[in-house]
């Protein structure tokens, strides 16, 4: 069916264009009365419309009333009436009829206190069968009130030939039906006496016949309603003038236009006043013009006002003695009018129309539309467009009827119909119409448009001359819409103006010369959603709560969209263009701290999840009116005689009104006395004359403004002296006694005396100057006034000045008097000299103090004029950088904001009055460094290829390092929620932004975190970065795999060979296997060495308690023994077997140094936790058992792990130690611990104490010198319960002190501290022996300290793991030596020594020093060859 229809529709497109329309879809087609000459498908328009449309009636109670109707058509139509929009049953209504014209009668009106069934607005409703439905213009029918009057006339008196008025004031709607009675005999209206709309009887020219009694009397239907009586006496003229006055003002109107207004102005006074009008301050002339009439006694009538006679209307009385005048206001309103009232239209199904509707009115009018009598709701397919014009969408059949536009406002109301007429479709012509379009797809889906695309029809291949219309609607709605290619052969088309997420219909037809063939498929199409945002808020509301304050008040948005998160309250005062706002969380607000007395404007934005929604309508509202805030301005006095003073003053600057001013009031008193007499005026008057004051007093005066909430703050008191005498002011005064003039470069100082005759009253005097002639400028000053200076004079001119006093009466007779101003010659001021000395000095991280020296001041420097200086600064980094500048008036100045860590350039001028130096020579200066303040960034963690349990973590440096950053410690755990303390860490050095890590366990996810530290302290942790280790089959076993060693390893600075960022290249198998033999060899000799001397003994014990002291103090501040030989610094490195000096390139910092932990839980040494000493256990900076959380509980790094304890403190932090593990080739049986940075070798050979002196440690030079890592090497050495207390543990009680921390404070920080599990390693194989420091060097207390990790016997009864302490220390602590094990007392050290198997001399210990140094050489020379 749908189908058929279209193709009746296309084949009518000729119907269309006769029409002028340029498609179906377009704009509807217009006409007047025309036909369409197609055969059966003709049709006229019919006319139907109002003869006549019910008016606005008033009436009263008990009367008939008709409300007037009738319609034309060629049918006659059916009346019908509705009363407040319902329609009325007339048929059983005794009251109301319907008259044979379509009229309403209404028979005895019914109107009471609660009753009021008739009155309402009234709408005649004409109905033509088959055809349509009208309804007229609403009227509305008003029932006067119960009669009642406001106020009632009052007994007065006139003067004979004055005006009187008489009031009756009534409501509006009885004002017609007062009439007035004299003597109870009524009162006829004429031109002298008259009766003002209100009511009230004003009587002009006044007679004694007018004498009398007077009352009025409300006949609106039943009793009359009589006021009380008053009697007007008609009394002589008076001998003397009588002040002229207002009995009644005009007051402001406002009219419809049509209606006449009437402004009364009744003056009364003597002699008799006259009356003129104004109108917009231009006179109004009331002769010649039909529409203004002056009323007897001065009233004004405006008959069929119109918008021209809008304005402001001043009455002015003028009697030949004074003059008064009062204003009022007309504002005229007006009905709705039609400009452009809707035509008939043609149109067919599908189509889109628009009725155009243009109302203008005042206030502006409202427009709704209204089809066959029932009013249209706006949808989808019916919009209200250009304001006022209905838009139809999709015609179907039933839309066909009459369409009227209403249009409203205040005033009235007015309608304009139009027909619409929906025309039947033509058949089509003979000839092969077009199959179906094929595959109708959507190819763009969007919120609001979808494009469709199709293939051309089976019929007709080539599809040139093909057409196509597109029908859609919505699912489930069958009003179709129409959209047309706009070219033959275009099979594509794009449908606009759609809603989101809403579900439409498609079909496509094409069309050939004979008409339009068979319908597509329907296709479904639904549009995407749309972000949905909250509608405006409804109802907003703003009221002033206060003079200051406003509440606004809203409901929730009925489009709410989504939950309501908050609502944003923009506000601004009127006039202003900047807007504020604020968070709101309810439905109401109250802002505080606004101007007083002033609008402000309001809206509402509510916010859900998807951002703002819809702002509501501005409201505006004005702030309470309050006293005034500032007292009234330029208060003058000017002596008038010896009894008066007059007063002039200007109001309270704008903006401190704080409401209407409604007055002044005015104090004054005697300056003798304190009392004062008060005097207020109303109005806006800004003068007052202040009379029968006592002569040659003086008098203080203030004036303040009132407000109707009162007074405000009054001036200050301001004095003047009435007279002695009343002086003359007949004539002008006489010349000034004398006249000076003192010329400068541009000014000329004037000053005089005044005339001799004192006996003629001086209100001032007038100064007149110019260049030549005296006339170009006159400036007037007090007669009080001695001397002026003339400004902006022009220098080296010649001036002519004249000086004349003047009075009331006039200007006396000038003196003259000429000068030459000076010529402009002002030297140039010489520069100063710049400020010297110019340091600065560095204070903290941000701040620098900046001092200099003032060659220009005294030896003392000491300032005592009003010069200041200005400091500059600027850094280069960026390049564009702008100065920045601050004054100052001593001779330093502290420049605070500074970055970390940047380097500044200073300099200052100084400047004296309008003198000023050049900039002084620059200082620099480097602010202190501070810890990082952000993490290091863009963390990435990638797998090694072929290496799937090897990752690699790449970093980049934190944006804000505050310093050069020394090191970087990751952190990584397979638990992103573990505490910290139980994360593995790896530390790293400053200058690599990347680490390998190894070993770790297949397809497990990893979390990783890095921190960053320059020499001030840790920075912030990075965010954590997950990576899961890759799946892989035949990878190494846990624990047992090779060092991963990638093809691009270089060898690393410094001798560092740790695999974990360095791996290391494999050697030639040939090279290893000499390697080991060698290793092995050499393994054998010195044990043959070491076994013979173990067998001797020394029984002196004095030689093994120094033997021992000897070597234990090699972490100890005790002095060295100059006379031991220097061994040489050697590393031993197994996996390359090559001996390499110790590096000793200077570098002040050094950064990292290794921490081997044992591998796995056969590598860890069991540590006595006895503590026998108070001392040591209250200096220790490690805490007490931690072997119950030191196990790891990583995958794949199964073992005890000994923790490593980080403590940070508010000291200034030293370098971190990292631990560098290295893995070994060689049995655990045979190593050293050792040591770079003031560490004593520790070793132990099979039941040997270390056979070489080891007195102290290397010295501090030697320590920051170090570029080498620190590395110490667990000892798995198995050793006999006798020499697991090694005398390294041991200390002499007087040198506790300054070797652990030294007090409570750093105790307490120390323990609570955060651990990490540091990485274990393979020990390293080496030998290395600790340099001999000079004679009598010892530890700097200043200095740090780097505590070592030692480790025990495994053997010892007690398995517990200590860990050393690896952080910052202060920079006045004395040297920490980190001791592991439980140190005993010294009474046990020596006990232990005494049992102790072997001792050696010092000479026996050089000797095989010695020997073991050749040993070197020669594994030296075997590993060169």
């Amino acid at each position: 069916m749908a189908a058929g229809r279209a193709r009746r529709l296309l084949g009518s497109l000729w119907i269309a264009l006769l029409l002028g329309q340029p498609d179906p879809a377009g704009a509807a087609a217009r006409s007047g009365s025309q036909s369409l000459l197609t055969g059966s498908l003709v049709r006229t328009f019919t006319p139907f419309y109002f003869l006549v449309e019910p008016m606005d009636v008033l009436s009263v109670r008990g009367a008939s009333v008709i409300m007037n109707c009738s319609a034309y058509c060629e049918t006659s139509p059916k009346i019908e009436w509705k009363k407040d929009g319902t329609f009325l049953n007339l048929v059983s209504d005794d009251r109301r009829q319907l008259l044979p014209d379509g009229s309403l009668l209404i028979n005895s009106v019914v109107h009471s206190k609660h009753n009021k069934p008739d009155e309402g607005y009234y709408q005649c409703v004409a109905t033509v069968e088959s055809l349509g439905t009208i309804v007229s213009r609403t009227a509305k029918l008003t029932v006067a009130g119960l009669p009642r009057f406001t106020s009632q006339p009052e007994s007065s008196s006139v003067y004979k030939g004055n005006s009187a008025i008489l009031n009756c004031e009534v409501n509006v709607d009885l004002a017609p039906f007062v009439r007035w009675e004299q003597d109870r005999q009524p009162v006829f209206l004429d031109d002298r006496v008259f009766k003002l709309p209100s009511g009230a009887l004003i009587i002009s020219n006044a007679t004694d016949l007018d004498g009398g009694l007077y009352r009025c009397i409300i006949e609106s239907g039943g009793t009359p309603k009589y006021s009380d009586e008053a009697e007007l006496k008609i009394i002589p003229d008076p001998e003397v003038p009588q002040n002229l006055m207002f009995v009644r003002q005009p007051s402001s109107l406002t009219k419809v236009s049509g209606q006449s207004a009437v402004f009364p102005c009744v003056a009364v006074g003597f002699p008799t006043p006259y009356v003129r009008w104004t109108r917009n301050e231009e006179e109004l002339t009331t002769e010649g013009y039909e529409r203004f009439l002056l009323l007897a006694g001065g009233s004004l009538e405006i008959s069929d006002v119109t918008e021209e006679d809008v304005g402001t209307y001043t009455c002015i009385a003028e009697n030949g003695n004074e003059t008064i005048e009062a204003q009022a206001e007309l504002t005229v309103q007006v009905p709705p009018e039609f400009l452009k009232r809707p035509a008939n239209i043609y149109a067919h199904e599908s189509m889109d129309i628009v009725f155009e509707c243009e109302v203008t009115g005042k206030p502006t009018p409202t427009v709704k539309w209204v089809k066959n009598g029932d009013m249209v709701i706006p949808s989808d397919y019916f919009k209200i467009v250009k304001e006022h014009n209905l838009q139809v969408l999709g015609l179907v059949k039933s839309d066909e009827g009459f369409y009227q536009c209403i249009a409203e406002n205040d005033v009235g109301n007015a309608q304009a119909g139009a027909q619409l007429i929906i025309l039947d479709l033509a058949p089509a012509t003979t000839g092969p119409l077009p199959s179906a379009p094929r595959d109708v797809v959507a190819t763009l889906v969007s919120t609001r448009f979808i494009r469709l695309t199709w293939r051309t029809p089976v019929s007709d291949p080539q599809g040139d001359n093909l057409t196509y219309s597109i029908f859609y609607t919505k699912e489930g709605i069958n009003r179709e819409r129409i959209e047309n290619t706009s070219r033959a052969g275009e099979t594509q088309v794009t449908i606009q103006n759609l809603m989101p997420e809403t579900v439409y219909v498609f079909r496509v037809v094409a069309q050939n010369k004979h008409g339009p063939g068979e319908s597509s498929v329907p296709l479904k199409v639904a549009t995407q959603p749309e972000v949905q945002l909250p509608g405006p808020a409804p109802n907003i509301r703003a009221y002033a709560s206060s003079p200051t304050s406003v509440t606004v008040t809203w409901e929730t948005p009925l489009s709410g969209n989504g939950e309501i998160q908050n609502y944003k309250l923009y506000y601004m005062e009127k006039g202003q263009d900047t807007e504020q706002d604020v968070d709101v969380g309810g439905l109401s607000y109250t802002i505080n701290g606004l101007k007083k007395y002033t609008e402000y404007s309001f809206r509402v934005v509510a916010y859900n999840k998807h951002g703002p929604g819809v702002s509501t309508q501005d409201v505006v509202v004005r702030t309470l009116s309050d006293v005034p805030s500032a007292p009234p301005q330029n208060l003058t006095l000017e002596v008038r005689n010896s009894k008066s003073i007059m007063l002039h003053w200007q109001p309270p600057p704008a903006g401190t009104h704080s409401g209407q001013i409604t007055g002044y009031k005015i104090r004054y008193r005697k300056v003798s006395r304190k009392s004062d007499v008060t005097e207020s005026i109303g109005g806006t008057q800004l003068f007052q004359l202040i009379e029968g004051l006592e002569r040659g007093t003086e008098y203080s005066f203030r004036v303040a403004a009132l407000t109707v909430n009162g007074t405000g703050p009054a001036t200050d008191w301001i004095s003047a002296e009435t007279f002695e005498s009343d002086l003359d002011e007949t004539r002008v005064p006489e010349v000034p006694s004398s006249l000076h003039v003192r010329p400068l470069v541009t000014s000329i100082v004037v000053s005089w005396t005044p005339p001799e005759n004192q006996n003629i009253v001086v209100r001032g005097y007038a100064i007149g100057y110019g260049i030549g002639s005296p006339h170009a400028q006159t400036i007037k000053v007090d007669y009080k006034q001695r001397y002026y200076t003339i400004e902006n004079l022009d220098p080296s001119s010649h001036y002519v000045i004249t000086l004349k006093a003047f009075n009331n009466v006039g200007e006396g007779i000038p003196l003259y008097e000429s000068a030459v101003t000076r010529p402009h010659s002002v030297p140039d001021p010489s520069p100063m000299m710049p400020p010297v000395g110019v340091q600065a000095s560095i204070l903290s991280h941000d701040t620098i103090r900046i001092t200099w020296a003032d060659n220009s001041l005294p030896k003392n420097q000491k300032i005592t004029d009003a010069r200041y200086y200005t400091v500059r600064w600027k850094t280069n980094i960026p390049a564009n950088t702008k100065y920045k500048t601050a004054n100052a008036t001593t001779l330093s100045y502290l420049v605070t904001g500074l970055k970390p860590n940047t380097l500044y350039e200073f300099s200052v001028m100084v400047t004296k009055g309008r003198r000023s130096s050049t900039w002084s020579m620059t200082a620099h200066g480097t602010t202190f460094e501070l810890v990082p303040t952000s993490p290091p960034k863009d963390v990435t963690v990638v797998s090694k290829e072929g290496k799937p349990r090897t990752i690699i973590v790449n970093w980049q440096p934190p944006s804000e390092a505050n310093g050069k950053i020394t090191g970087y410690i990751i952190y990584y755990s397979t638990d992103v929620n573990a505490e910290i303390h139980d994360w593995v860490i790896e530390p790293v050095v400053g200058n690599r932004l990347t680490h390998q890590i190894q070993e770790l366990t297949l397809d497990t996810p990893y979390y990783f975190k890095i921190q960053a530290r320059n020499s001030k302290g840790m920075g912030p942790m990075s965010e954590a970065v997950q990576f899961r280790t890759p799946k892989a089959s035949g990878s190494a076993g846990k624990g047992s795999r090779p060092v991963d060693v990638g093809p691009d390893y270089k060898p690393p600075l410094g001798g560092s060979n740790s695999p974990h960022g360095s791996p290391t290249s494999p050697l030639d198998s040939n090279m290893l296997l000499v390697i080991i033999v060698s290793v092995g060899v050499i393994t054998i000799v010195i044990v043959v060495i070491v076994a013979v001397f173990c067998t001797r003994r020394t029984t002196s014990h004095q030689k093994k308690k120094r033997a021992a002291c000897k070597s234990v103090n090699g972490s100890h501040k005790y002095k060295g023994n100059s006379k031991d030989v220097k061994p040489p610094d050697l590393w031993i490195h197994h996996e390359r077997l090559e001996l390499k000096p110790i590096d000793k390139s200077p570098d002040p910092n050094p950064i990292m140094t290794d921490t081997p932990i044992p591998r796995n839980s056969q590598d860890i040494t069991p540590v006595d936790n006895s503590m026998d000493s108070n001392i040591h256990q209250r200096r220790n900076s490690y805490r007490g058992h931690e072997s119950e959380d030191s196990m790891s509980t990583l995958a794949g790094r199964r073992g005890m792990r000994p923790k490593m304890m980080m403590p940070f403190d508010s000291q200034p932090p030293q370098p971190v130690i990292s631990a560098h593990p290295i893995h070994s080739l060689d049995n655990p049986h045979h190593h050293f611990h050792s040591g770079s940075l003031a560490s004593p070798t520790r070793s132990y050979h099979h039941h040997q104490v270390n056979p070489w002196p080891i007195g102290t440690s290397m010295s501090h030079s030697d320590r920051a010198n170090s570029t080498e890592s620190v590395r110490n090497t667990p000892s798995t050495d198995t050793m006999p319960a006798s020499s697991s207390q090694t005398c390294a543990d041991h200390q002499d009680p007087e040198s506790t002190t300054g070797s652990y921390l030294a007090n409570a404070q750093e105790e307490d920080s120390a323990q609570n501290l955060p651990t990490a599990h540091v990485r274990p390693s393979h020990p390293l194989k080496s030998f290395a022996v600790p340099a001999v420091p000079p004679a009598g060097s010892t530890y700097d207390p200043a200095l740090p300290s780097t505590p070592l990790l030692t480790q025990q016997a495994p053997n010892h009864p007690v398995h517990s793991v200590k860990t050393a302490s690896i952080g910052t220390l202060g920079r006045t602590r004395p040297p920490m030596p980190v001791v592991v094990p439980s140190a005993p007392d010294v009474q046990e050290t020596t006990r232990m020594l005494e049992d102790s198997e072997s001792n050696y001399e010092p000479d026996e210990l050089t000797k095989e020093m010695a020997h073991l140094e050749g040993l070197m050489k020669d594994l030296n020379a075997i590993t060169t060859a």
